[in-house]
């Protein structure tokens, strides 16, 4: 049966115009300007799922806020028309991400469009803290005309902030206009920045801690940064100080916190986050003293979501006519032909990526040499690495698409080498990271090199520095040195077992006889600091470092 003719139509045949691309808005937001050419976008605040449903299909992109539910359902009333998901603002939790990138449609947000906002909480915050704000409002409308509170005031003092990323940065940058001394911890970060910021650099948390009146967080909650301000951390700090959580639930210890106030060591604190909001009626917070409280806030004001609704379809627009390098939160599927050649290497590239990062975080270069003959352009194994270097040091999580664009935002300096010969594998990837950068001399200038190759489609680590290794990169893994003597891997090992920590492999490697010897085990479980400060003081060992893979 041969097709049905098409309707008749008074438009000219579609060879001699441009498709037209259709945009479905369908949770309320302020998209801004609609009228865009060669595009349709119907904004239909508030569509009810099943009239979403029945209508999807027509369309090449859904944007949506928190209310509508993407999940497998939705994505397959789209069929296959739809290339493009956005979200207005942070989250995308109502976004089933795996089965759309499994699907092959890129998901897209829009974070940056709340900085501001949250830079401004968070300042205020410290502000309300110092003046006793919250405790002074509540008093008072209690009855209570306390004018003998003696707030502190700012000019002068030092802020510390943990995490020197985009809100990181302009809280920085208003506290300077308060005449505030900057002091921030962020090991993922180069030293330009912190030179371009006018901020001082701590070197470890510690030191931060030691030297600073003012706390502020400005992280991504992983599994580094979950409880990463503590007891022990709010202890370092000095009498009288503030502490401000507006970015995360749970980087800073909720009990601990509360504990400090009641001990009078803080001065005052500030919250816009709670590990599982919204809290409930006798969460610990509520009855804590000194604690300005906000019902997370951070993206709420006017400015901020006019700005998301712009920036989402900007970026949706964008995205359509193929520029993905801002806002992608997932990485859509290669095409089977290239993933079936590189996906072993592209696991082994995020993993020497990940190693690279806790090796020598805040690089400025980072160089990706492809040594012998690869089945296919090995191209994707660079955004590869560069995802497991900035993976949980980001303000958006990296992935295949703006793994590039994130670094290049960061500072990183990417260098692409290729070799046809591969003296020691068939195919091999080195990863080589430094510090060296045009504010610093070459005393200062730090480099790792690691490198691997792929036993069928299973990553093996190869190259640690100089040494040559051969382990599988999983779980965690030892990294030692010391002199080529006898006594060395066995001191370690009767260490390891009175912790009952088991080694699950080693390798073993040396520059010459009697010279520089390293060798790595992979661990079952992990190393407590204390532990690791225990493994370094061995007379035998020279240095040591535990990485997570």
């Amino acid at each position: 049966m041969s097709a049905p003719s098409p309707a008749p139509t008074d438009q000219a045949p579609a060879t001699q115009s441009p498709q037209v691309l259709r945009v479905l808005i369908c949770d309320e937001m302020n998209p801004g300007n609609l009228d865009h050419n060669g595009f349709q976008i119907d904004y239909q605040g508030n569509m009810d799922r099943a009239e979403t449903l029945r209508r999807l299909s027509q369309y090449d992109a859904l944007i949506t806020r928190s209310r509508t539910k993407v999940d497998r359902e939705l994505i397959d009333a789209a069929g296959p028309r739809l290339k493009v998901i956005g979200r207005g603002g942070v989250g995308v939790d109502n976004i089933d991400l795996d089965y759309a990138s499994l699907r092959g449609l890129l998901v897209l947000n829009a974070p940056e469009s709340n900085n501001v906002s949250a830079a401004e909480l968070a300042v205020m915050h410290l502000m309300s803290a110092a003046r006793g704000l919250t405790r002074s409002d509540r008093k008072t409308r209690a009855g209570e005309w306390d004018r003998k509170f003696l707030g502190l005031e700012l000019k002068d003092r030092t802020l510390g902030i943990v995490g020197l990323g985009r809100i990181g940065s302009m809280v920085a940058d208003r506290a300077q206009g308060l005449r505030m001394t900057v002091v921030a911890y962020d090991p993922y970060v180069p030293e330009s920045k912190f030179e371009r910021l006018g901020v001082t650099r701590a070197a470890t948390l510690d030191e931060l801690l030691d030297a600073v009146e003012f706390l502020t967080v400005h992280t991504p909650l992983t599994e580094e940064t979950t409880g990463m301000i503590g007891a022990r951390e709010l202890a370092r700090m000095k009498p009288d100080s503030i502490v401000v959580n507006a970015a995360r639930g749970g980087i800073i210890e909720e009990q601990a916190l509360v504990d400090a106030l009641h001990s009078g060591h803080l001065f005052g604190a500030g919250v816009d986050v709670f590990v599982d909001e919204p809290p409930t009626a006798d969460h610990i917070f509520l009855g804590a003293p000194n604690l300005g409280i906000t019902a997370h806030l951070g993206a709420n004001t006017r400015e901020a979501q006019e700005r998301v609704g712009a920036e989402i379809v900007s970026r949706v627009l964008a995205a359509l006519q193929g520029d993905v390098s801002k806002g992608a939160v997932n990485a859509p599927a290669l095409d089977p032909k290239t993933l079936e050649a590189l996906g072993g290497y592209l696991d082994l590239g995020e993993k020497l990526g990940r190693i690279q990062a806790q090796l020598l975080p805040g690089a400025y270069d980072i160089e990706v040499t492809f040594r012998g003959e690869f089945p296919v352009d090995p191209a994707p194994v660079v955004s590869s690495v560069l995802v497991g270097y900035l993976s949980g040091s980001t303000d958006e999580r990296p992935n295949m698409i703006n793994a590039r664009a994130l670094a290049k935002e960061r500072g990183l300096n990417l260098a692409v080498r290729e070799q046809t010969d591969s003296p020691d594998y068939q195919t091999e990837v080195i990863v080589k990271v430094s510090t060296q950068g045009p504010t610093q001399g070459p005393d200062k200038a730090r480099t790792r090199t690691v490198g691997g190759t792929v036993f069928g489609r299973s990553p093996r680590l190869t190259r640690l520095r100089d040494y040559r290794v051969e382990l599988e990169p999983e779980g965690y893994i030892l990294i030692a040195s010391n002199q080529d003597k006898p006594g060395a891997v066995a001191q370690l090992s009767t260490l390891l077992g009175t912790w009952g920590i088991n080694i699950a492999g080693m390798a073993l490697g040396r520059s010459q006889r009697g010279g520089e010897a390293l060798f790595t085990l992979t661990l079952d479980e992990g190393l407590s600091a204390e532990q690791l400060r225990a493994i370094r003081n061995l007379d035998v060992i020279d240095s040591a470092y535990l990485v997570k893979v």
